[in-house]
């Protein structure tokens, strides 16, 4: 039997044993406990395990007394499973990275030299416009800028220039980064940082790739007490602290800023810090998403959502420059958790106008569950459950061909990829014509307005078979079809 404590809470414990998955049991586990030493309050995990066997006790800290005594209780529940995050119930940390999302979501740009960096009143000094900015001096955003506001913040971005061109173009702004940028760069142990000195240490050039052809990206900060996406101009460059999602429809925005999405990246991507924040990565959190495939109309009503969402965020900051996306969302968490309002929340949910906020994000909430075709009144259990089983759907549906792409054009000229030919579905009774038993599958047909159409569409699928059908299956032959309502009129048939 094994024992470790660690200091952060990571998927993939197995590695940590050296032992495969098929190889270890998880007997017992506590994945967030807080732990005082000399002074300084950190947070472990604990985990008890064995060469494969009969899977035991999951341990949880339900409540933290006098936690700068190292004291806190553990209340065990049993689980019939421990996975690798360290946690019961649905396996997050076994979902898979799904092709479809994949070249859409970085890490921003790592500067490394703070030289590049440059204040509003350094801009002017070089004598440039605010307003109208050479395209080497770009506005710029760390995770604090979008959680907490601040000053506007610049830096010289000489991207895709040699330093001679650099030099030549932009003499003063070259100067600039040459005595404050390269003296550091010259001690850089890196080979390549250290001949490429004018150049950010981390450019992301796939990141602007990506982005270059939108208008608009979506960014989220690494590390937050609060999941929040906001929608900013691709003018914009991100700190390496924000993650990028280089999708500009705000259909996009309403998904990854509802309770399905932020439920699945704050189970995903883990927690950080004395105040357990939650953590945001591109491979755990965004790529494994399975995003829903929502009718015309569901699709129209959030993105109109996720539009007002942005907006009325950014209306309520132009008009009161002290409001912070923070306490605004720490206020949006009192009001659902029926807590009271101080003095001070009480003026931030007026001039935020709190109440306007919690009433989008619900809609939005509801209005993407309907469009999984789940309950509304799912918990954050139920709806990683479902999100586990979807991603292990859609994988299996990329392994048959069947790509749900996020941006379609750009990914598949991304991967190399021809447009792609109907997925070949085993399901028999109509061919590409007239509907003749045997001649394989057609192209998917429009999914009628009616019940009673949709009724007759479906017996036509499985009329003349005795196989099984399942809903997904049947719901694929049909453009804009939900799973759900497939599900229900196959079950009235059967009935």
């Amino acid at each position: 039997m094994f024992c470790l404590v660690r200091a952060a809470r990571f998927p993939g414990v197995q590695a940590h044993f050296g032992l495969g998955a098929d190889k270890l049991a998880i007997r017992w586990a506590v994945p967030d406990h807080p732990w005082v030493t000399e002074g300084a309050a950190v947070r472990i995990a604990m985990t008890v395990a064995e060469p494969a066997g009969e899977l035991g006790t999951a341990g949880t800290v339900a409540r933290v007394e006098r936690e700068d005594e190292e004291h806190a209780e553990v209340v065990e529940r049993g689980t019939s499973v421990i996975h690798s995050d360290l946690r019961a119930g649905a396996n997050v940390a076994g979902a898979v990275r799904l092709k479809a999302n994949v070249g859409l979501s970085f890490q921003g740009m790592n500067l490394v030299g703070e030289g590049f960096r440059l204040s509003p009143e350094e801009v002017t000094a070089y004598g440039y416009d605010l307003a109208a900015l050479p395209p080497v001096v770009r506005p710029y955003k760390n995770a604090r800028d979008v959680t907490q506001g601040g000053p506007p913040r610049y830096v010289i971005d000489f991207y895709g220039l040699t330093a001679e061109q650099a030099a030549e173009l932009y003499p003063r702004l070259y100067q600039h980064v040459l005595v404050n940028v390269k003296p550091e760069r010259d001690q850089n142990n890196r080979d390549s940082r250290r001949r490429n000195w004018w150049l950010f240490g981390e450019p992301v050039g796939k990141l602007r790739h990506a982005a270059q052809a939108l208008p608009r990206i979506i960014l989220t900060p690494k590390t937050a007490a609060h999941r929040i996406f906001i929608s900013e101009s691709t003018v914009l460059l991100p700190d390496c602290k924000n993650y990028v999602v280089c999708i500009a429809d705000s259909l996009a925005l309403g998904i990854l800023s509802s309770s399905a999405h932020v439920t699945w990246a704050t189970a995903a991507g883990g927690w950080l810090g004395v105040g357990n924040d939650s953590t945001y990565n591109n491979k755990d959190c965004f790529d494994p998403f399975p995003f829903p495939t929502p009718t015309e109309s569901q699709a129209a009503q959030i993105r109109d959502l996720g539009e007002r969402l942005d907006a009325h965020r950014k209306a309520r900051q132009a008009a009161h420059p002290e409001l912070t996306l923070t306490g605004m969302y720490n206020v949006l968490a009192k009001l659902r958790a029926n807590e009271p309002l101080n003095d001070k929340e009480r003026a931030i949910h007026e001039r935020g106008l709190v109440s306007i906020l919690r009433e989008i994000h619900d809609a939005l909430d509801d209005a993407v569950l309907d469009a999984y075709g789940w309950p509304r009144d799912l918990d954050d259990e139920g709806i990683l459950e479902r999100l586990v089983a979807l991603n292990r759907e859609r994988a299996e549906e990329e392994k048959r061909g069947l790509v749900r792409w996020l941006r379609p054009d750009y990914q598949r000229a991304l991967a190399g990829e021809p447009e792609p030919e109907p997925e070949a579905l085993p399901l028999p009774g109509l061919d590409a014509g007239a509907g003749t038993p045997g001649a394989g599958p057609s192209e998917p047909t429009k999914w009628p307005a009616t019940l009673s159409d949709r009724i007759a569409a479906v017996r036509a699928v499985i009329d003349g078979s005795a196989d099984a059908h399942e809903a997904e299956s049947v719901a694929r032959r049909f453009k804009a079809a939900r799973r759900a309502d497939v599900s229900d009129i196959l079950d009235s048939l059967a009935a």
